[in-house]
């Protein structure tokens, strides 16, 4: 069952058991606790520069696909 749904709610359950009702709390507030780069927070100019890209990006047309007519003669 493993990679399935069912196996994902089993391992849950034997985590729940074997460490507590509150183990993926605990492994989230670790993770968030952990963090050191700062991302965007760290540098508010890299993060303008980053929106201003994505937001150009986002604001074009579909890419266009060259097409190139053929005549076959038979």
């Amino acid at each position: 069952m493993s990679g399935t749904k069912e196996g994902g709610k089993k391992a849950a359950t034997t985590n729940k058991t074997k460490h507590g009702s509150d183990f993926y709390a605990r492994i989230g507030a670790k993770g968030g606790r952990k963090g050191t780069t700062g991302g965007f927070a760290a540098n508010r100019d890299l993060a303008r520069i980053a929106g201003a890209k994505g937001g150009r990006i986002s604001r074009r047309g579909k890419a266009q696909v060259a097409t190139k007519k053929i005549d076959i003669v038979l």
